[in-house]
């Protein structure tokens, strides 16, 4: 298989109803906004402070939001619940989705405990690992402890749990074989944490996570401003 078909780490595919990469992107953050703006008993919103709110210009809140179609009421802004509706429905959200994550070492511990899931509308359902001290193991989710299985379980536990999602929480050098028994299972969306490119058919979305990376670009970005500083202090100083 050519590297050619491996996905990016920004690539989202289109559903064929012309939503763009970049908007798709966004979509959670609007929809994450709105939540809270409801929690706090916001019943409407213009789009200046709801763009405001979601850390983008009102010209790209309100082009983003025309891929779902007219929610807005000139003079009044957007009902922040029907909005909220909207999103979630367009991010699958309106189903609980079954996640199983693959690796509970210290980063695989740490998704398990994270309470996001469940409120946005995912469920761990299985936990697996090749490790013999970590294999056998009850470990405490959102709402229920999981047991960890040893990867000799994966099929079994996609097939029985119903998971439309795995993730990768392993070491570089494992994660492709694990890909490659995911996919084999039949999940076809994958968040991968692991360092490590992973290639993929097509109909198979992969999202990865590298906050190396991250790190790497704030750098890039904080090596431009002291660069930046001391231009400007030379030609003062000139």
């Amino acid at each position: 298989m050519s590297l050619s078909r491996q996905l990016s780490p920004s690539r989202t595919r289109d559903d064929g109803r012309g939503i763009p990469d970049a908007t798709v992107a966004r979509l959670p953050v609007y929809h994450r906004v709105l939540r809270t703006l409801a929690d706090e008993g916001v019943h409407t919103i213009s789009s200046d402070h709801l763009a405001q709110s979601c850390g983008v210009s009102p010209a790209k809140l309100r082009k983003d939001l025309s891929h779902l179609g007219s929610y807005g009421t000139r003079g009044v802004g957007y009902d922040v619940a029907l909005l909220s509706y909207h999103i979630s429905r367009e991010l699958g959200l309106s189903q609980p989705w079954g996640v199983v994550i693959v690796g509970v070492g210290n980063l695989g511990h740490a998704l398990v405990s994270y309470r996001g899931f469940a409120s946005r509308g995912f469920e761990i359902v299985g936990l697996l690992d090749s490790h013999p001290d970590v294999v056998g193991k009850r470990v405490a989710a959102t709402g229920v402890d999981l047991i960890v299985q040893p990867m000799a379980q994966l099929e079994m536990l996609v097939r029985e749990s119903g998971a439309s999602i795995g993730v990768i929480a392993t070491p570089a050098e494992a994660a492709q074989k694990v890909c490659d028994r995911l996919v084999d299972a039949g999940v076809r969306s994958i968040l991968n944490f692991a360092p490590a490119v992973l290639v993929v058919s097509d109909e198979v979305e992969i999202r990865k996570v590298d906050l190396a990376v991250e790190l790497q670009i704030l750098a890039f970005h904080e090596q431009r401003r002291v660069d930046d500083s001391s231009q400007l202090a030379q030609v003062m100083n000139a």
